[in-house]
């Protein structure tokens, strides 16, 4: 028991240029600068739900005020793009979240995640998939009239509707990018302008129509609240899952060239254009026609339909799949490369951490993954399990804002040391004494030795200095349990306070009362990480030199309780489906990963004790 909770507690070390240099023959090729991060960040981000999203969340939430809704979704959004910002600079690797919380938190979440994010990944690149061909019907004239080739058949014996059109396109994007990072990331790049496009058209042309009729849908009776401030934020709530996607920039850390910098610009400025894109394309929409006559499906092609121009009907479903198809390469493209890291760690098989030696991709990854979306995507109706899809996402924000509370207040202060470096350092040890027995003789080095241990013993047992080094150590290691709990206060404290906020089958007082006490915890953990200085060890840990998230703790603990209320409100369906996912994850675990893992033999040494051993080890000659 006690060697299965080791395992799920131990961590790996920050990849180096020394990691990097002994694994080269795993590495993916550096292509990629800012302009082609914000394109994969805005292409996987706006997909075509924007296209449907303002007239459901305008009916039935926010109104008028679906604006305000946007901008509130995008800040929450902002605070985890704050938090892989900094993590992304400091940790540039593939892996993304997986990659995080398997240096800051410990094997066993960062499995979890990476399991989770394998299921998100697939059931989204399926699920956008299966929603092209109904957009692709409406330019051969409805659902019906699609080539026979791509049209949908239903198999009566197996009670089954399968999808040629959706299987076909995922085979196309993983062709794609089986071709190289630097290829698909400017495919994706000319397909997310067309889309930005066509949203540009939306906003001008609406606002020309919003202007000669006097903007008919701000002028309604229940004025610019119709649901409350409620109903607002209950709108944004549900458009927060619009601003899913920028993560994908994180996921092609180790193949930008300059991760310091491009990856931090890549992150903020792709959330900022999707949020500017949303509030705009919002208010224009809004404008044109009262909330409660949109129609729920198409509300942008319907609202020209209203004032006379039914033709921008395909100009609007154009846009809506240039946008799936740019989702579609958005979900594909992470999860090859968290297999590899994965794979790299030992917890996959070493299968999927093949490099292919022309193209610098995980090529066998992203094969096995598109075989798995194209046959979900052709199979099966994946719309009900929609929602396991923000499961993983949601997962991931949570867990990469408590590793920068770790990364801040307790940064891990020992590193693996690898079973081969072990046998290296103990050879050098050796040779090291006989130089020194050879070079003083026995006798001298007995009282060589004698002097020496007087000098170091008298030294140590002087009282002031033996004062000063046990107050130093007593009160860094007060400090570093305080902060762990603090965390571990705000963590419990906001699950309680969600969970019972969410609660609503309780009566009344109860869920007051638990409400309160999860509050309390979180303010005492916050209040108490407030007060105790960061860790210094903070200003060294990764790569230095790259963005610093803001307002630590307060931000990263706001992510946390976000995200949270989120998963609390999910449904119960979609967490008995995840649950499902998550057991068989662990299984996997147990049986194949705990025992293959890179760290099984490893031995923690600090810090400053493993740069001098690696620095011996260079200068003997000897390689981990």
């Amino acid at each position: 028991m006690g060697s299965g909770v080791r395992a799920l507690m131990r961590r790996k070390q920050v990849d180096s240029e020394r990691t990097r240099a002994a694994g080269s023959a795993h590495q993916l090729r550096k292509e990629l600068s800012v302009t082609q991060l914000v394109a994969i960040g805005v292409g996987s981000t706006i997909g075509a739900g924007v296209y449907v999203l303002v007239g459901t969340v305008a009916r039935e939430h926010s109104g008028p005020a679906l604006t305000l809704s946007f901008l509130i979704a995008g800040i929450a959004a902002a605070l985890s793009a704050f938090c892989y910002a900094e993590l992304a600079s400091r940790c540039p690797s593939a892996g993304s979240a997986y990659h995080y919380s398997y240096i800051c938190v410990g094997e066993g979440v960062a499995w979890l995640i990476g399991w989770a994010l394998i299921l998100e990944y697939t059931i989204g690149g399926s699920a956008v998939a299966r929603g092209i061909s109904p957009n692709l019907a409406i330019f051969f004239g409805g659902q019906d009239s699609l080539p026979w080739i791509l049209a949908r058949h239903e198999i009566p014996w197996l009670d089954v509707v399968v999808d040629p059109c959706a299987a076909f396109l995922v085979f196309v994007v993983t062709g794609l990018l089986c071709v190289g990072i630097k290829e698909s990331s400017f495919v994706q790049g000319v397909v997310t302008v067309l889309n930005c496009f066509v949203m540009l058209f939306v906003i001008i042309a609406g606002s020309y129509i919003g202007f000669q009729t006097g903007w008919v849908g701000y002028k309604v009776a229940g004025g610019f609240f119709p649901y409350g401030a409620n109903g607002m934020l209950a709108g944004s709530a549900t458009v927060f899952f619009a601003y899913i996607g920028f993560d994908s920039v994180a996921s092609t850390a180790e193949e930008v060239k300059n991760p310091q910098r491009d990856l931090p610009l890549g992150i903020g400025t792709a959330l900022s254009i999707c949020c500017t894109l949303y509030m705009l394309v919002s208010v224009v929409i809004v404008g044109l026609v009262p909330y409660f006559a949109m129609d729920p499906d198409t509300p942008i092609s319907s609202a020209f339909a209203k004032h006379g121009m039914h033709w921008a009907m395909y100009l609007v479903t154009t846009g809506a799949v240039l946008a799936l198809c740019s989702t579609l390469m958005g979900s594909i493209l992470p999860q090859p490369r968290i297999l590899m890291a994965m794979a790299r760690d030992g917890l996959l098989p070493s299968f999927f951490s093949d490099v292919h030696k022309t193209s610098q991709v995980p090529v066998k990854s992203t094969i096995v993954t598109g075989i798995c979306a194209a046959a979900l995507a052709f199979f099966m109706d994946v719309s009900q399990l929609a929602g396991m899809v923000s499961v993983g996402t949601l997962l991931a924000f949570t867990v990469v804002a408590v590793s920068i509370l770790i990364l801040r207040y307790v940064p891990p202060d020992e590193v693996p040391l690898p079973s081969s470096l072990q046998a290296s350092l103990r050879l050098s040890q050796e040779n090291d004494e006989e130089k020194l027995r050879g070079t003083l003789g026995d006798d001298d080095h007995e009282q060589g030795s004698a002097e020496i241990s007087d000098v170091v013993v008298e030294s140590i047992n002087d009282p002031l200095i033996e004062k000063q080094l046990y107050a130093s150590n007593l009160n860094e290691t007060k400090r570093r349990r305080t902060a762990a709990c603090s965390i571990a206060s705000v963590c419990i404290g906001v699950l309680i306070l969600t969970t019972s906020a969410s609660a609503t089958f309780l009566p009344f007082l109860v869920r007051c009362f638990v409400c309160a006490f999860g509050g309390l915890l979180l303010l005492a953990g916050l209040g108490m990480l407030c007060w105790i200085d960061q860790d210094d060890g903070r200003h060294s840990f990764g790569h230095s030199g790259g963005f610093i998230c803001p307002f630590v703790p307060l931000l990263p603990v706001m992510c946390i309780l976000i995200n949270t209320y989120l998963l609390i409100n999910l449904g119960g369906g979609t967490w008995m489906r995840v649950g499902v996912w998550l057991v068989m994850g662990v299984f996997v675990y147990i049986f194949y990963g705990r025992t293959h893992s890179s760290l099984t033999d490893v031995v923690y040494v600090p810090v400053a004790e493993a740069n001098e051993i690696y620095g011996q080890s260079s200068s003997s000659g000897f390689v981990a």
